[in-house]
C-alpha cells in the first residue's frame, strides 16, 4: 500500500467533514449516550460525543463510512476530548486510554468495510488519522481577568494527558496522528513532547503527524495572539507531514490565511473551515456546492495539498470537495536550498 506521502505527491487528499453536525442528526438521548454499560453512571453523559465509540459504535462506524462514500482519503477518529483533562467534566478520567482505543477501532473497521464493498473496490488506500484536540484548559491564557498569571493546569499536567491518548490511538492502529484545531500553541507543543516522547519511550516507529491550527479572526491570530507565521515558525521543529487550518472561519474568511500559509510552509498544507459562518442560531447554512467552490479556487491557485470539512460540513460537502478537485494537481513542496 502507498504510504500518505507518496500519495499527497500525486494528488489532493480529502479529509472527512464534522463529527459533531453527523451525531446531532441522529438526535441521540441521555440513554443512547449512557448505553448498558454507563446507565447509572452519576452524572450526565449526553454530549460526551467521544463515548460513543465505546456506547454506540455502529454510529460512529456509519458516519465514517459515509465520508468514505463520499470521496474523503483520510477519516479522523472520534477522539477529540478523548484525554483525561476534558474527560473530567464527565468524571471519566480513567476512560482516556479506552476510548481512543475503541474510536480507532470504529475507523478501522469503517474502512476495512468499504474497502471490501462492492463500491471500494479499487478506491484505496485510505488512512486513519488520531484525533487530538486542543483541550478544553489553556497554558496561555489566564481564566482570571483579574489575575492573568493564573493557570489551571501545569505543562507536564497537559503532556501527560496527551502522552496517554497518543498510546491508546498508537496501540489502536492509526496511521498517522492529527494535532487539530489549535488556539494555543503551547498546547500544541505538550502535544507534539508527548508524541515524540512516546514513541522514544516505546521503540515504535514514528508516526507522520498532520498540525492544524485555528485563525479566530479577521486579524489573521489565533486565540492566545498568535501571527500564523509565528504559529509556523513555533511548531516546525515537530517536522509534521502537513501544517493547516481548521474551524472558526469560513472558506470565503480562510483564504488569505491559507495563502499565506501556503508560501511560507515547506510541508504540505491542509484546509478544512467550517460550513461558512454560524448563524444567530449557531447552525452553518453554506451549501455543499458553495464550500466546495471556494476549496476548488485554492487548489487551482495551488495553496492546498488536503483539504476537507469542519463545523458544519456533511458528506455531501465533502462529496462536492472531492468531485471539485479531483482533477487539480497538488501544491507542490518548495524546494528548500541546502544550508552549508
Amino acid at each position: 500500500m502507498k504510504n500518505i506521502e507518496d500519495c499527497l505527491k500525486e494528488r489532493i487528499l480529502i479529509i472527512d467533514g464534522a463529527m459533531g453536525t453527523m451525531i446531532q442528526g441522529y438526535k441521540l438521548s441521555e440513554a443512547d449516550y449512557r448505553g448498558e454499560r454507563f446507565k447509572d453512571w452519576h452524572s450526565d453523559l449526553k454530549g460526551n460525543n467521544d463515548l460513543l465509540s465505546i456506547t454506540q459504535p455502529a454510529i460512529v462506524r456509519e458516519i465514517h463510512s459515509k465520508y468514505l462514500e463520499a470521496g474523503a482519503d483520510i477519516i479522523e477518529t472520534n477522539t477529540f476530548n478523548s484525554q483525561r483533562i476534558s474527560l473530567a467534566d464527565y468524571h471519566m478520567e480513567d476512560l482516556a486510554y479506552e476510548l481512543n482505543r475503541a474510536a480507532v477501532s470504529c475507523a478501522r473497521q469503517a474502512v476495512e468495510d468499504f474497502l471490501n464493498s462492492p463500491y471500494g473496490k479499487g478506491k484505496g488506500p485510505k488512512f486513519v488519522a488520531g484525533a487530538i484536540g486542543p483541550m478544553n484548559k489553556t497554558l496561555s491564557i489566564s481564566p482570571d481577568v483579574n489575575n492573568p498569571g493564573f493557570r489551571t493546569v501545569l505543562f507536564d499536567e497537559v503532556a501527560n494527558a496527551y502522552y496517554e491518548q497518543v498510546r491508546g490511538l498508537s496501540d489502536g492502529g492509526v496511521d498517522l496522528l492529527l494535532v487539530e484545531t489549535i488556539f494555543d500553541t503551547l498546547n500544541a507543543k505538550a502535544a507534539i513532547y508527548a508524541i515524540k516522547k512516546y514513541f522514544r519511550d516505546s521503540g515504535k516507529p514514528s508516526l507522520p503527524v498532520m498540525i492544524s491550527g485555528t485563525i479566530t479572526d479577521a486579524s489573521g491570530r489565533t486565540l492566545s495572539g498568535q501571527t500564523l507565521d509565528a504559529f509556523y515558525t513555533s511548531v516546525m521543529h515537530a517536522r509534521p507531514l502537513s501544517i493547516g487550518l481548521n474551524c472558526a472561519l469560513g472558506a470565503e474568511q480562510m483564504r488569505p490565511h491559507i495563502e499565506e500559509l501556503s508560501q511560507i510552509a515547506s510541508c504540505f498544507v491542509s484546509a478544512y473551515p467550517n460550513a461558512g459562518l454560524p448563524n444567530a442560531m449557531g447552525e452553518y447554512d453554506e451549501e455543499p456546492e458553495q464550500t466546495a467552490h471556494f476549496l476548488e479556487d485554492w487548489a487551482k491557485e495551488g495553496f492546498v495539498n488536503i483539504v476537507g470539512g469542519c463545523c458544519g460540513t456533511t458528506p455531501d460537502h465533502i462529496r462536492h470537495i472531492a468531485e471539485n478537485v479531483k482533477k487539480i494537481k497538488p501544491r507542490p513542496l518548495p524546494v528548500l536550498e541546502e544550508i552549508i
